[in-house]
């Protein structure tokens, strides 16, 4: 457990990790995530599950095709239907993500590479799966892929507030489906004595751009410091 971790060194730590070391949690990581599972919970207004030693999951050819390999620990991520569920699991659950960092795990977000195995989550009335996140001791810590430019993604330029930039260059580095950063930011000015940022999803064929939107919004929001702004 590295307690001295800040969250930017998390978000530059962080890469995707498929293949997992055959070794459960500790009980102290354990009581930390749950803990943290049930604030976010509360927040985000989901249903965010923790599922521990159970191998079923991402056993299988779709588990092989997406190379997962000894995953025994994940995060359902569940909620009740709605427009911005997708965001709000990318927001909350990209939280729990880079906690795990901190707490010297590894994680990946996972779309379709897994099955839903009976008995090992709760679905309550109107609630569904938007993902599942696997959680555990990686391999390797991961590797880092090609990003694109600060100017690919934003507005920023050398009259826009320095923040701004920090904010776009962490949000490059947030987990997005197949890599495909299909997001942006634009600064707008002040109004009302607030420094305003709109952030927007493109289009893709591929899908989870709004989950995509919500993590990139967190790295955001830790890149450029939360009180500098509020989103337009």
């Amino acid at each position: 457990m590295n307690i001295t971790m800040t969250l930017l060194e998390a978000i530059e730590a962080r890469h995707s990790v498929r293949a997992y070391k055959d070794q459960p949690l500790t009980e102290e990581v354990v009581k930390v995530l749950e803990e943290r599972i049930r604030a976010l919970n509360r927040e985000g207004q989901l249903h965010i599950q923790l599922i521990l030693n159970e191998p079923k999951a991402f056993q299988g050819t779709i588990a092989k095709y997406g190379k997962f390999r000894h995953v025994g620990n994940y995060l359902v991520m569940v909620g009740k239907k709605a427009e911005d569920l997708d965001e709000r699991v990318g927001y909350y659950g990209e939280q729990l993500v880079l906690l795990a960092q901190t707490l010297g795990l590894n994680t990946c977000w996972v779309g379709l590479s897994y099955k839903k195995v009976p008995g090992t989550y709760v679905l309550d009335e109107g609630e569904k799966i938007a993902c599942y996140i696997a959680i555990g001791y990686g391999e390797t810590q991961g590797t880092s892929h090609k990003i694109k430019t600060v100017e690919q993604v934003s507005n920023a330029s050398d009259s826009t507030p320095a923040w701004f930039k920090k904010g776009v260059e962490a949000a490059l580095l947030a987990p997005t489906a197949v890599n495909q950063q299909k997001f942006s930011f634009e600064y707008l000015g002040m109004n009302e004595g607030h420094h305003q940022v709109l952030a927007k999803r493109g289009f893709s064929l591929i899908g989870y751009t709004q989950m995509d939107l919500g993590i990139a919004k967190y790295h955001f929001e830790i890149g450029a410091g939360k009180d500098n702004f509020v989103w337009g």
